[in-house]
């Protein structure tokens, strides 16, 4: 599975980004999608999550501010980023997992990883 990331940049705090993902490759070995980030000095963490039941989860800091999607044809998954604040900025990465029926897909689990796109929200 390739995973292929866009869409980072500066905004001012308050603005909008929008992050793309192109999937490509073996995709039946994914069942989760999602986005990571992660700044110096601070652990990797899920930001959004997208099963293929259409089920999303959050990273508590950003509900009601981001929000994942996917393409209706393509295989390419979004990031909408509202509301930007300064500790948003990070690396962000696009992620893929493949996560048995009733667990809970960590950073650590996670299968596949893009290159990651920057994010930087200025105050």
């Amino acid at each position: 599975v390739q995973l292929q990331a866009s869409g980072g940049g500066l905004v001012e705090a308050g603005g909008s980004l929008r992050l793309s993902c192109a999937i490509s490759g073996s995709i039946f070995r994914i069942n989760h999608i999602g986005w990571s980030r992660q700044t110096p000095g601070k652990q990797r963490e899920l930001v959004a999550t997208l099963s293929s039941e259409n089920v999303t989860n959050y990273l508590n800091s950003v509900k009601g501010r981001f929000t994942i999607s996917r393409h209706s044809t393509e295989h390419t998954v979004y990031l909408q980023m509202s509301s930007l604040k300064p500790e948003d900025t990070a690396v962000y990465y696009c992620a893929a997992a493949w996560i048995p029926s009733g667990s809970t897909w960590s950073v650590g689990s996670t299968d596949y990883w893009g290159r990651g796109t920057q994010v930087t929200v200025s105050s």
